[in-house]
């Protein structure tokens, strides 16, 4: 998938450890550094969320090594950090509705667990740190667009961990002389991202409506905007972030999206179109946390990182569908 690369220089030297690698976004950086020859890419994952079937398309190479454990395990983060020049920290327990139903183990995750990493990372020598946070830290700020140093309060467990990882990583990298850098996420979505489970994600439940002929559920009016990204975008400002050598764009963190907002409604009929069908959604009531509108400000990635986003969403969309309905014919074949 990966043909395009969104680097200069040879990362054959180089380490990675690619925490939730057996996730959505995790397996896709997989994907990227094995297919332009990174030395060694080093997955940690306990498989609560993420899936072993994400990696079986890569684990007949050599440069690949999978370690079972838990980010909540400092000496599991230690061990796995041996050796590592970069770490791509994407392991959390998404989903802002699970946040909601169980704040404690949101918080045992998702902040313990990050903590867990940036020591292990600071005690092992490792050169670089480059994390996941989330648009959700804007909060109740209604500004559009987002633009980064105007951040609102926190609207649930979720936003409160993601700024609080940015809070951490700042103290990190300014206390102990790291290299820390945050990205947060607008909507990503694309292949490998899994519509099981109560908390998926509203793309992939769309798709799979589609497939099996079922009306998707919308919450709310479906007129709420997003700025929905497709994964090589996210990729891209992995990777950059990950082997950007200007100083200035060090221990900060940066808007990954598009700078283009579109409406739930206006996403669904994009997909039924490629899907070539008509069907009406359901339309629930509005979940509690969900914010009514969201668009990035992408320039500082833009200046510092040299991100920019070569997919829209319309062709991820038309991507993503041919990926899933590809896996729902290997399924039905299969039974």
């Amino acid at each position: 998938m990966y043909s395009t690369s969104f680097h200069s220089k040879p990362i054959s030297h180089l380490t990675f450890l690619v925490t939730g690698g057996g996730g959505f976004i995790g397996s896709n950086l997989v994907e990227y550094l094995l297919q332009h020859g990174a030395g060694t890419v080093r997955v940690l994952d306990n498989f609560s969320t993420g899936f072993r079937r994400n990696l079986e398309p890569f684990a007949a190479n050599p440069a690949l090594e999978i370690l079972d454990g838990d980010i909540c395990e400092l000496s599991v983060c230690r061990t796995a950090c041996e050796g590592v020049d970069i770490v791509l920290h994407q392991a959390a327990l998404g989903s802002v509705p699970r946040s909601i139903h169980n704040p404690a183990l949101n918080n045992e995750v998702n902040v313990g667990g990050f903590v867990n990493m940036l020591t292990a990372a600071k005690e092992q020598g490792v050169k670089r740190v480059v994390y996941a946070s989330s648009s959700s830290v804007y909060g109740d700020n209604l500004a559009l667009p987002k633009v980064e140093d105007q951040v609102g309060n926190p609207l649930t467990p979720y936003a409160v961990a993601k700024r609080t990882n940015e809070l951490y990583a700042n103290v990190f990298a300014r206390t102990y002389g790291m290299e820390i850098i945050g990205l947060r996420y607008f909507n990503i979505f694309g292949n490998r991202q899994s519509p099981e489970g109560q908390y998926a994600g509203v793309i992939p439940l769309f798709m799979e409506a589609l497939l099996t002929g079922r009306p998707p559920k919308i919450h709310g009016d479906g007129l709420q905007t997003r700025d929905f990204t497709y994964i090589e975008n996210c990729v891209q400002a992995n990777i950059k972030a990950a082997l950007v050598e200007d100083p200035a764009a060090l221990n900060q963190v940066y808007n990954i999206a598009t700078g283009v907002r579109t409406t739930l409604l206006d996403l669904y009929r994009t997909l039924e179109k490629a899907a070539g069908l008509a069907l009406e959604p359901l339309f629930k009531p509005e979940r509690i946390g969900d914010t009514k509108d969201s668009l990035a400000d992408i320039s500082k990635a833009r200046k510092l990182l040299g991100y920019n986003p070569q997919v829209s969403m319309e062709e991820g969309l038309k991507q993503t569908f041919e990926w899933f309905r590809k896996q729902n014919n290997i399924v039905e074949q299969a039974h």
